[in-house]
């Protein structure tokens, strides 16, 4: 009996970045970057120049307080896409799945929960610890 692809999760008993957990991570992130465009492709575009607004301040504040959001929401979402664009190069050439600032494997628990992650949890967290 075979396991359907979609069925497949990857295991630490496998051998790491194994053709299969390769084919499982880029399924994963190519579904992401849809999601993420599509997303994207929903977040109202933001108007710069609204010099004629109609309302009150209250109304005034409540609109730029969605426009702030909106452009937080957009940014957010470009971040996340970016990240997903450069997991899938890593992919492309062999370096996805190991940390890049330690070159060690990032571990499948980690890239499970964060596909796109480029970096192992003691590098992300050393780089936290140095940015705080």
């Amino acid at each position: 009996m075979t396991i359907a692809m979609s069925d497949y999760q990857p295991s630490p008993d496998e051998d790491y970045m194994n053709p299969k957990q390769v084919a499982y991570f880029r399924r994963t992130l190519e579904h992401s970057r849809a999601d993420l465009q599509q997303e994207l492709d929903d977040v109202p575009h933001i108007e710069s120049d609204e010099t004629d607004r109609d309302g009150d301040q209250t109304d005034h504040a409540s609109a730029d307080t969605d426009r702030e959001f909106a452009i937080l929401n957009r940014a957010r979402i470009q971040t996340l896409l970016h990240q997903t664009e450069q997991a899938l190069t890593r992919l492309d050439n062999g370096t996805y799945g190991y940390c890049d600032d330690t070159g060690e494997p990032i571990g499948l628990k980690r890239l499970m929960a964060q596909p796109a992650t480029s970096l192992s949890l003691a590098a992300q967290e050393a780089r936290e610890k140095r940015a705080g």
